[in-house]
């Protein structure tokens, strides 16, 4: 009788350890991530008009034909600091369900780095304004703002320099003085650059003076008073030949009590044109035109700065989506690892209760639950940090506590994998489209334009002056002189007599300035010669850092995939581990300790499946970005972003799918 009662108690014990298995094993049938939406809900999300966005930056310097404008500051709006509208639009029940695709344009409209970048832009336009007029430029910045947490480097391709990210270089170039290893203190150098804007100068006064006299023969008068009244004007205008031209004007009337005088008041006027030429040093448009265009040409390398800093922001938006995901991933993984322990211990207490299995077996389960949270409690931190870096990323201000708490959810999983070209078409694409390469090639173009001037400022110091001018002079008789005078009596005839010839004033002469030795500027000349050399030797070193930086991304792919297949091939052998141990528990030859185990080494296998996943996704980006393929798998536009807004095309990478 006993042993009928053992059988039935076995046999009641398989089947309760056979349905808690069947439930188990529905259970760790992953999940997967929400679905990307139908079609034509994709279709509509992608049509559907961008939200309304805050001013964007002025990307220019305000003009205005108001001549009183020159004399008054501009201002520049408050920069923003709430999000746009866009993040509203992907709350759904207290949650951010976030497509790859949506993260990218939400740091386009939001993100930090990129609007401290966007300020770069317009600091170039005001540099061309400012050579315009004949000043020197102050230079531009090329570094990649890398302030967002977690957002990890630029690249090592970024070879700008810049006076620090998001701030103005101190160089004449596109780079701070001693960016990536070269000298730049003579880009700009050459002969003085005058002023363009025309300067009108004046000079107005009333002055009365008495002075006493020892003799009374002159003025006949023992104390000699007069009254002046005078005024100065010129009107300077320097051109980019090296020519300069002055034109003056001076007048004054003079009234006195002298009885010597036989003018009283006197009426005196002046005019006077000269014009300078410069014949050798500082002749022609190329030297005094030099700022102007190392202004252009920076203004050209801070676009491309900024086409950079597009791409290092994506880039890292990219790579932290992915870590959301691998959290994300491993935050489930290490749940259903709880359910399944927890679902063991409750079975083997019941199990205890009925006295199948010893005390022990069911102290080491709760071991293993205990296991289990503490693996999860890490995973959900993990995720939930992650989810922080990812809103600070995509965001102008989480002071919101609501938005602050909220969960991310990631849509998807992985992108379609796409074939990529051969790795010396990767090469030849990255040379050709690498923004810096443009940035050092427009940086050459400013040397030669330094060179040029320092060979021109070797050169003497050679000027042809010359000048017209013309004297009038007119007033009232004086009786008590005696002496009658044909002048005219206003100031009208005395202006005409200034400009008639009748009493010109005229000079032509030449200056010679010729610095013996003439050390100072041959150093100047000779080092900038050796700093064009220097900079041509780095765009060579440019070219071959980029071939590695594309064949190791390359590298990188290939093996990141490689550890994709065989996690996969583990994950799948673990599955099946795990699949045979539970069929051995439920028919009594296996036990739970061992179940246990094989569940543990399916959750750890399939963490190293995602993470796997995730290396793979980061390895892409990255060789996107060695490639200078960023852009154009994410369909960003460069006009668009400038102004703050997200206006993405339609790519073969923009629709990301779901891992299987």
């Amino acid at each position: 009788m006993a042993p009928m009662k053992h059988n039935r108690f076995h046999i009641a014990c398989m089947a309760t350890l056979a349905l808690a298995a069947v439930q188990l094993h529905a259970q760790t049938t992953a999940t997967p991530l929400p679905q990307d939406p139908a079609p034509a809900q994709a279709q509509l999300r992608s049509t559907a008009p961008a939200p309304a966005l805050p001013t964007p930056v002025p990307l220019s310097v305000p003009h205005s034909w108001n001549p009183f404008r020159a004399y008054m500051p501009g201002s520049v709006a408050p920069a923003s600091v709430a999000n746009s509208p866009r993040i509203d639009t992907l709350i759904h029940e207290g949650k951010i369900q976030l497509h790859l695709r949506d993260a990218i344009e939400l740091a386009l409209e939001n993100n930090l780095d990129l609007a401290i970048a966007r300020y770069n832009l317009p600091i170039a336009a005001a540099d061309v304004m400012r050579t315009r007029a004949g000043g020197s430029d102050r230079g531009v910045n090329t570094g990649i703002v890398s302030n967002t947490p977690n957002g990890g480097s630029a690249g090592a391709g970024n070879s700008g320099g810049g006076g620090g990210a998001g701030g103005t270089s101190a160089g004449a170039g596109g780079a701070g003085a001693g960016a990536s290893g070269l000298v730049q203190s003579t880009l700009g150098t050459g002969t003085a650059v005058s002023s363009y804007d025309p300067v009108f100068a004046g000079d107005f006064s009333v002055h009365h003076t008495a002075q006493p006299l020892s003799n009374l023969v002159l003025n006949g008068v023992p104390t000699l008073q007069s009254n002046t009244v005078a005024g100065d004007m010129s009107l300077a205008q320097a051109f980019a030949t090296g020519t300069s031209v002055k034109v003056s004007f001076s007048g004054d009337r003079v009234a006195t009590n002298s009885q010597g005088s036989f003018l009283n008041p006197v009426l005196d006027s002046y005019f006077r044109v000269l014009v300078q030429q410069q014949l050798l040093a500082g002749f022609g448009l190329g030297p005094n035109l030099r700022y102007l265009h190392i202004a252009k040409n920076n203004q050209k390398i801070s676009d491309a700065a900024f086409r950079l800093q597009i791409i290092a922001t994506v880039s890292q938006i990219e790579n932290m989506y992915w870590d959301l995901v691998s959290a994300y991933q491993d935050e489930r993984v290490k749940q259903e690892s709880l359910d399944f322990a927890q679902k063991t211990l409750d079975t083997g207490r019941k199990q205890l209760d009925l006295q199948a299995i010893p005390a022990m077996d069911v102290l080491k389960d709760e071991a293993e639950v205990a296991k289990r949270e503490q693996d999860l409690s890490i995973a959900k931190s993990t995720l939930e940090f992650q989810s922080l870096l990812l809103k600070n990323a995509l965001t102008r201000n989480l002071d919101d506590p609501t938005l602050e708490a909220m969960p991310v959810i990631p849509m998807d999983t992985s992108r379609p994998l796409q074939p990529m070209p051969s790795g010396d078409e990767l090469v030849n694409q990255a040379l050709a489209t690498r923004l810096e390469m443009e940035e050092q090639k427009l940086d050459l173009v400013n040397r030669q334009i330094s060179r040029k001037a320092a060979n021109n400022a070797l050169l003497p110091t050679v000027s042809l002056t010359g000048y017209w001018a013309g004297t009038g002079l007119g007033g009232v008789n004086n009786p008590t002189a005696g002496v009658a005078s044909t002048v005219p009596s206003d100031y009208g005839g005395t202006l005409r007599n200034a400009f008639n010839t009748s009493a010109p004033d005229y000079y032509v002469g030449l200056n010679v300035n010729i610095p013996i030795r003439n050390r100072v500027n041959k150093s100047d000349q000779y080092r900038s010669e050796l700093e064009y050399r220097q900079a041509e030797l780095l765009l060579q070193q440019l070219r071959k850092q980029i071939r590695i930086e594309v064949r190791n991304a390359e590298y990188a792919l290939r093996q990141a995939e490689a550890r994709v297949v065989s996690a996969d091939k583990a994950r799948d052998l673990a599955r099946k581990t795990f699949n045979i141990m539970e069929q051995e528990q439920s028919f009594g030859a296996g036990s739970a300790i061992q179940t246990l185990s094989a569940r543990n080494d399916l959750a750890t296998a399939e963490s190293a499946y995602f993470a796997a996943v995730d290396a793979r996704e980061k390895a892409r980006v990255e060789l996107e970005r060695a490639s200078g393929l960023t852009l154009d798998h994410n369909g960003i536009s460069i006009d668009s972003a400038k102004q703050g807004q997200a206006q993405l095309a339609a790519t073969a990478d923009a629709t990301p799918t779901q891992t299987p």
